[in-house]
Order: C-alpha cells, then sequence, then structure tokens
C-alpha cells in the first residue's frame, strides 16, 4: 500500500486537481490512500474569520464568502453539469453553514476556544476532501471520501493533538484496509482528527503530514510519498543563492534541521511514526512527478557522511550574559534557563565560556521581561537584527577539517556566535542579517560548487 500526501499548492486550482488525479492513476498498482491538505489560504481565512467573530467583526462573512466562492468556482470547472455537481456544491454549501454557525456562536458569546478553532480550522481540510474525490472519480477512479475524524484518534489538546497509535491502528484497519483492499482510493483530510468522545480536533499546521505518517505507519505501507508544489530539499535555498541542488537523501535529524530553518516541504517531527517503523518517507514535486525527490530514511541507510546543505534564518536577537563569579558556580546555567521557561521562550543556540554564556531566540515578545530577569544574574547585552547561517549534515563529529574549512570560506563575515549541535548535524554560525547571503554564498560554493573541468 502507498500512501500519497498532497500539500495546498498541488490541489490549488482545477489543473492541478486533474494532475494529481493522473498522479493517483499512474500509481494505482500499488493500492493508494490518498491524503489532502486545504486548498491554499482556506486554513488562514477559516483562523481569520474565528478571529474576527471574537471581535464581534462581522467582516468574517466577507472570508467565508470568499472561501465559499473558490471552492464553488473549482467545483464547477472540475465535474460537468448533472446530479455529481449538484451533491459537491450541496456538500460545499452544508460545510460553510457550519463554519457559519460555529462563527455566529463565538460572535454571541465573544469567547473563542482550542476546541472552537480546531472545528473551525477542519473544515478546509473536509472541503478539499470533496473535490480531491471528485478530480479522481473524473479521472475514472474509484475514490471514496473518508472523514478522517472517524479513524485519527487523538488526546484532548486542541490546535496541537497527539495521535493515539493503538486505537487509530484499530479504527484505520476496519475503515480504510477493505477499501485499498478492493481497488477503491480511500481520500482523508490531512490535519485533524478526533478525541475518543468524537470531539473534533487538530494537529497544528503542518499536520497533514502526520496524517500520512501515522496511517502508513499503521497500516504498514510501502512508502509514503509528501507531494509538494517546489523542488524536494535542495543544498541551498534558490531564492538565496544560485546552484542549488537537490539532495538525494537525508537523515530525520537532517530533515529536522532543515525543516527549522525553512524547508517546509516536510515536518520533520510529523513523520516520526513511519520513520520509527521504517517506512520510508519520499518528497516529491508535483510539477516535476518524473524527478527523485528526497528520500528520507534512517542514517544506517544512508551513505558516506558530510555536509548536505547551507540554510539560514533572520530575524534572530542574541542575548549575551556575562558573569565573572560564575567559574565554577553550580547552578548558574539552571537559572539561566529557568528565565526563558517561566517567559516561555525557546532558545535556539547556546555557547558557553569560563564567566558568559550566549543564548539566541527568534521570539522576541517577553524580551523586555526576560532582561529584567537576567540583569540579576549578571551584565546582560542584546544585539539585534542577527542571522543564524547552518551547515547541515551528518558524521561531523568524524569530518577532518571541516571547522578549517567553514572559517576560510567565512574570511570576509563578522562571525559573533558558534555552535556545534550535539546531536553531529549542524554546526551553526551568527552573523548580522546584512551580511547572510554573503555568508550562504560562500558557504555554499566552498562545499557545493561544481568542480573546474
Amino acid at each position: 500500500m502507498l500512501v500519497m500526501k498532497f500539500d495546498a499548492g498541488s490541489i490549488a486550482s482545477e489543473d492541478r486537481l486533474k494532475a494529481v488525479a493522473r498522479l493517483v492513476r499512474r500509481h494505482l498498482g500499488r493500492r493508494p490512500l490518498v491524503v489532502t491538505s486545504a486548498l491554499p489560504r482556506v486554513t488562514d481565512l477559516l483562523l481569520e474569520a474565528a478571529r474576527q467573530a471574537e471581535a464581534r467583526d462581522g467582516e468574517y462573512e466577507d472570508r467565508l464568502e470568499e472561501i465559499r466562492g473558490e471552492h464553488e468556482r473549482v467545483a464547477r470547472c472540475l465535474v460537468p453539469e448533472g446530479a455529481g455537481r449538484k451533491r459537491l456544491l450541496e456538500h460545499v454549501a452544508g460545510l460553510l453553514g457550519e463554519a457559519r454557525t460555529f462563527c455566529t456562536a463565538v460572535y454571541a458569546l465573544e469567547e473563542l476556544t482550542p476546541r472552537t478553532l480546531d472545528a473551525v480550522a477542519a473544515i478546509g481540510e473536509r472541503l478539499s476532501c470533496e473535490l480531491v474525490t471528485a478530480a479522481l472519480v473524473q479521472e475514472g477512479l474509484r475514490a471514496q471520501t473518508v472523514d478522517a475524524r472517524g479513524v485519527l484518534v487523538t488526546d484532548d489538546t486542541f490546535c496541537s493533538a497527539t495521535p493515539l497509535m493503538a486505537d487509530t491502528e484499530q479504527r484505520a484497519r476496519l475503515a480504510l484496509r477493505p477499501l485499498v483492499d478492493t481497488g477503491v482510493v480511500p481520500v482523508l483530510g490531512g490535519f485533524m482528527g478526533a478525541t475518543q468522545k468524537g470531539v473534533t480536533t487538530t494537529l497544528g499546521r503542518g499536520g497533514a503530514d502526520g496524517t500520512a505518517a501515522v496511517l502508513g505507519a499503521v497500516l504498514g505501507a510501502e512508502e509514503i510519498q509528501i507531494w509538494t508544489e517546489a523542488d524536494a530539499m535542495t543544498t541551498v535555498d534558490p531564492r538565496v543563492a544560485a546552484g542549488a541542488r537537490v539532495i538525494a537523501q537525508v537523515s530525520p535529524e537532517e530533515a529536522a534541521e532543515l525543516a527549522y530553518f525553512g524547508t517546509k516541504v516536510l515536518h520533520p517531527v510529523m513523520i516520526r511514526p513511519a520513520v520509527e517503523r521504517g517506512i520510508p518517507v519520499r518528497v516529491l514535486n508535483t510539477q516535476e512527478p518524473e524527478a527523485p525527490g528526497t528520500l528520507v530514511s534512517p542514517r544506517e541507510n544512508l551513505g558516506p557522511s558530510g555536509p548536505c546543505a547551507v540554510v539560514s534564518r533572520k530575524g534572530i536577537t542574541v542575548l549575551l550574559i556575562s558573569q565573572p563569579r560564575m567559574l565554577m558556580a553550580s547552578g548558574f546555567l539552571a537559572r539561566v534557563f529557568e528565565v526563558f521557561e517561566r517567559q516561555h521562550t525557546p532558545v535556539d543556540l547556546i555557547a558557553t565560556s569560563e564567566v558568559s554564556v550566549s543564548v539566541t531566540i527568534d521570539n522576541v515578545e517577553r524580551l523586555a521581561e526576560i532582561k529584567a530577569e537576567l540583569a540579576r544574574l549578571g551584565e546582560v547585552r542584546i544585539l539585534r537584527e542577527m542571522a543564524i547561517v547552518a551547515l547541515v549534515g551528518r558524521g561531523f563529529f568524524r569530518y577532518a577539517g571541516l571547522s578549517r574549512r567553514i572559517f576560510d570560506a567565512l574570511a570576509d563575515v563578522n562571525v559573533v556566535m558558534i555552535s556545534f549541535a550535539a546531536s553531529d548535524v549542524n554546526i551553526s554560525v551568527v552573523v548580522e542579517e546584512a551580511d547572510t547571503e554573503r555568508a550562504v554564498h560562500a558557504l555554499h560554493r566552498e562545499f557545493f560548487a561544481e568542480p573546474q573541468a
């Protein structure tokens, strides 16, 4: 069995939907199961509508009308006039009616709970499921929409629910296995599930990957394919530097690092259930379906170690805490990081010396409070408008000469902080934002430039 998950860009129009249907037909012999995201911007529009309703802003109706208009337009282009189109349009109207009911209640109560937010957000995938199923049927396939809320069982952590694997496996085998085994293509919305009591939940943004991974894991899929509208993972963001090359294979740890730095084609936490069961996950491009894409595999299945990409992230703030008395003082670092915990602010990079500790954050919402607390521990300096530039790969502990090559490449760039990840997959430097592109170009030339003839 094959799980095929399609992102929003892959189903953005009737033409894209038809292309998706052709892709599924090509893999019919592998007994596909389809997981889909919502159409582009739909989840954002639903969340915006809910928050406008909470603020008693009647413009939430405009957001819902925008969603309705787009889905009806695609439905009319996709399905010929007749009973099939009528049923599809009625279903779209019914789901938007649900969204309107939720928003009306939020408007009246002036209260938007996480539970209600999940119920509203899940409507995007429930809508797109119907369009994808219709596209498959128009292609001549036997396809059936299956409500993921009746299959994917989660805890009740609304907006960021965790799948319950044993319960999900039991339901998936009952609801999905008979369809797959008889040649029917099940189509499920990603991102959403339900508690054991049937209350709608979502897995958080990027959660459609999680739906695909969980279903692939519990059903023992031969492979999970993540289809996107962009290239697979590349050695550098092609918008930042020329010469980007597709990465053939990465480990889950490398995929996680790349995702943090903005490689949005894959949500690494969400694919963990599949990786843990040894099921390969392949990232592919719907615009170039013949391309091999990127395969996420356990480390032991990969080739030689070394760098795989140069990535960067702007909008970083550096905090330097100096305290000469911290020399040999136990508990100092614990007190520093308790500050960030109390202020609910994650730390990205850490570097320490005998008398100081440096950290980076990208969320400055509580920066004033953090600075005030840290000032009780030592002298605090703040560097703003910084960026992290990182070399990602594997086996760095055993890569002789790696640091020399990095610093030779960055000889003309001012580096203010260095961090070598304990996971052996990342060496990061912090530079001024203005130097980001120069640093990325230099490292990419050093490690990935084509050899001169």
